[in-house]
């Protein structure tokens, strides 16, 4: 059995609340789940203490269990301590895409050709 930390959503619409679940990974986001593990509520301040609270020792337990985080966990957890940091690099991400790469050319050869225009005189 594949075991998922995860976030499972609760709350009202447009009022977001999350638990920290250990899930078998095939049940629905909302489903089944194994254990309560911790919360997470996006509404409250980055600074607040309320924001995340996480069973500590039962998260170790099951990652010592074979679970795995999901992305979102893995940075509440590298962010108590519990998780090594991991080096996330999309160097691709940044780039413009090929339109915009076109119309930087354009502006390019359009500034480029009164300077050459100016220099031939």
């Amino acid at each position: 059995m594949a075991m998922k930390i995860r976030l499972a959503r609760g709350g009202s619409k447009k009022r977001p609340f999350y638990r920290i679940v250990a899930a078998d990974s095939r049940m629905p986001r909302d489903g089944r789940f194994i254990e309560k593990l911790g919360t997470y509520n996006p509404l409250l301040p980055k600074d607040s203490e309320e924001r995340v609270k996480m069973d500590v020792e039962r998260i170790q337990h099951w990652l010592g269990q074979g679970a795995q985080p999901t992305d979102r966990v893995s940075r509440m957890l590298e962010a108590a301590g519990l998780k090594e940091k991991t080096k996330r690099d999309n160097p691709n991400k940044g780039t413009p895409g090929k339109k915009a790469q076109e119309r930087a050319e354009e502006k390019a050869a359009k500034a480029a050709a009164p300077a050459e225009e100016a220099s031939a005189e």
